[in-house]
Order: structure tokens, then sequence, then C-alpha cells
């Protein structure tokens, strides 16, 4: 059974005006960011600290706090379809406040770890149910036009959250981010509490029993584009995570810039939340499958390239770190230039079950994502060629796929 929302509750979508709901998104949407991007200047401490003997395990800082994400958005969105956007939203915050205490407060990598997996399943909620609650309100290009927007303000936060990361750890040591991230959620949860309105009516709220959540669920994957989508968000959200759990060590073990990598990977995120602009300007005419289909080929030839041309030691010595810049810049800009519109995509034909919808999707990309990630990370040998590798076979899948993807004559996602 399907829900068709209420006349008068489609009569009444209650809206924030564009510029600050854009502006909300993106702070929402930048919880994640921030959680992951702060930590990187402390995984050499972390390592010396908690797993001196194996270095690389550091790294699963990032990816457990991706997968407790993953697995959290199975639930985030069925809850919000049942109980509102806003109340789930807000109990997810309190739980990634939780794990951020535990982190804190963490005697061992392992209880690290697991309290990342809390944080992970805390922050579901903020990052799925918004994306659910502008399916309440926008539809095809044009909601992807408002998830570019805020994703072009999110992007800046990778910019500074290194350097902010970094600031903190000299001065306090590493466990003190965690306490930002404590304070950036309250902030965060106060803006949304006060200004924004529930947009899913009480008419339209689906009860959270096993069997609805079940058709729902078939309903969704019953959908080509759906599982096409989840497929090819997998590959690239795989792609960037193994890159975020690299980066670091690339920079530090690799080029010897441990001490400037916050100011680089600021102008990696710079660059790449360029992508964001591009793709809002460009949607609307040049449609969502035609520029996830030019980035990912674009995307191939460009890792395929500096694969073969760092395996085969082709780059003069003084060109090496400019083509890793370079490249890592791709990595991230193509992610800008694709996952909205993936999202869109595959939420177009689901606006009823659009919470159930988005939790499905969210959840099986991104722990699909972390299974290729993982790997991608620990076979780090001091040089970025496994990386580029990973990435060049994870993209020339995700171009592969899209050939499956149903035309926009098949469908309304453009």
């Amino acid at each position: 059974m399907t829900l068709v929302p209420s006349a008068a509750a489609a009569a009444v979508r209650p809206r924030l005006a564009q510029g600050e709901f854009v502006a909300l998104l993106a702070m929402l949407f930048a919880t994640i960011a921030f959680s992951i991007d702060a930590m990187l200047p402390a995984l050499p401490q972390i390592a010396a600290e908690l797993t001196p003997s194996h270095t690389n395990a550091a790294q699963l800082v990032v990816t457990s706090f991706v997968l407790g994400m993953g697995l959290g958005t199975f639930l985030a969105g069925p809850l919000s379809d049942a109980f509102g956007r806003k109340s789930v939203i807000l109990a997810g915050a309190a739980l990634y406040v939780v794990g951020a205490l535990a982190a804190w407060a963490a005697p061992s990598i392992e209880v690290l770890l697991w309290s990342r997996v809390v944080q992970g399943l805390g922050v579901a909620a903020p990052r799925i149910v918004s994306i659910a609650m502008v399916r309440d309100l926008y539809a095809g290009r044009e909601m992807a036009r408002i998830v570019s927007f805020a994703m072009m303000v999110f992007m800046l936060v990778p910019a500074v959250a290194p350097a902010a990361g970094a600031v903190l750890i000299h001065a306090f040591g590493w466990r003190s981010v965690f306490l930002a991230f404590v304070i950036f959620a309250a902030v965060a949860c106060l803006w949304l509490g006060l200004r924004q309105p529930e947009t899913l009516a009480s008419a339209d709220r689906r009860r959270l029993r096993l069997g609805t959540l079940a058709a729902a669920a078939r309903e969704t994957l019953a959908h080509r584009v759906v599982v096409v989508s989840i497929l090819v968000q997998a590959t690239i959200l795989g792609g960037l995570f193994g890159t975020l759990s690299s980066t670091q060590q690339i920079f530090d073990v690799t080029f010897g810039l441990a001490d400037s990598f916050p100011a680089w990977f600021a102008v990696i995120a710079l660059l790449a939340a360029t992508a964001n602009f591009v793709n809002a300007r460009l949607v609307l005419r040049k449609g969502m499958r035609y520029l996830v289909t030019r980035a990912l080929l674009a995307q191939v030839i460009l890792s395929v390239g500096s694969a073969a041309m760092l395996g085969l030691a082709l780059w003069p010595p003084g060109l090496v770190f400019p083509a890793f810049l370079v490249w890592t810049v791709s990595v991230f800009f193509v992610t800008g230039l694709t996952m909205g519109n993936l999202n869109a995509m595959a939420l177009e034909p689901l606006g009823h079950i659009a919470g159930m919808a988005a939790s499905l999707v969210g959840a099986l990309s991104t722990v699909l994502a972390v299974v290729l990630a993982v790997p991608i990370g620990l076979a780090f040998d001091g040089t970025p060629l496994p990386l580029m590798v990973a990435i060049s076979l994870l993209t020339l899948a995700g171009n592969l796929l899209m050939r499956a993807m149903p035309r926009p004559s098949a469908t309304r996602s453009g």
C-alpha cells in the first residue's frame, strides 16, 4: 500500500525562504564533513597513542564513522516517515553527541572505533532525513538544484575542517576535536528547532510497521533507476572514502607535507566545491544522466592515465606532487557533480515514500562503499599508486553501470 499526500497537506507546504533553507541544509550536511575531515590531522597522533604497531589502522577512524552512518540510514528515513522529519533529526543528533563524548574518553582504539560507529549512527538522521525534507518540498531537477546549492556551501567545510582540527589538536590534543563536534551539533539543532517548520504533515505519515516497511522497500528496489543509482553511488563513494582515508598518509609519508596538509586540503576542497555550482547551473539544461555519465568518463580517463604515468615512473620528479594534487581534486569534483543527481534520479518516482526510499538508497550505497573503501585505505604502501588504481577500477565500473540506467524518456528523472 502506498500513501498519497493529503490534498490539504499538499496545498500547504511550510517553507523557509530558499536561501535560509539551503544554508540550514548545508549545515546539517556539514556535520558529516566536519566529523570526518577534522579528524584527518589527528590520525598520526591516534596511531602513535592507540595503535603504534599498525599505523594504517588509524584510517579506520574514518571508515568506522561512515559504516555507522550507513547502518543508521536504514532506520532514519522510515522513522522520519512515521514521526516527522524534525524530531528524528534531533534524536539522531543526540545519539551523535553521545558517540562524540564516548570517543573523547576512549582508552583504546577499539573503544574509539565503536564510538565512531555510534557517532555515525546518529549523524545518519541529519544526513538522510534532510534529503527527504527536500523531497517533501521539491522534485526532479529542481530538487537536484537545491541539493547542489546546499552541497556547494557544504563543500566549504572540508576547506576549513582540517585546519580547525589541527589548531584544536595543537592547543588541546586530538581528543578536543570530539568536543568541537558536540558544539557544532548543538548549534545546528538549535537552528533547526527554532526556524524550520515540519515538512511532513501528520496526515501523510506512515505507521512504523514491518509489513509496511517491507512493502516500501520492495517498491523502492523494483525501480531499475533506483538499483542502478545505488550501485553507481557505491562506486563513487567507495573511491571518495578510500581517498579520504589515504590522503593524510600520502601527504605525510609520500611527500613529507604533514605540516601543510590542512592548507593543501583546503585548496582541494575549495576547487572541488565548484562542482556543485557547475551542476546547479547545468542540470536544468543538460539533465542529470548526461552530467553523471560525462563526469565518470572523464574520471576514468584521468585516473587510468595518472596511474599509468606514476606506475611507469614517467612523471618528472618535480611534477609528481602537482599531478597527484590535480588528480585528487578530480575525485572530489566528480563526487560533487554526480551524487546530488543520482539521488534525485532515484527519488523522483518515490515522493510518496521519500523517507524510506532515501534511507534505503543512502544505506545500501554507503555500506557498499565502506566495503570497497576499507581495503583501499589499508593497501597504502607509501605511494599513491594503489589508490589511483582503485579509483580507476571503481569509476570504470560506475561507467558501465550507467549503461543500465533507464533513458530519460523511460522516467521523469531527466
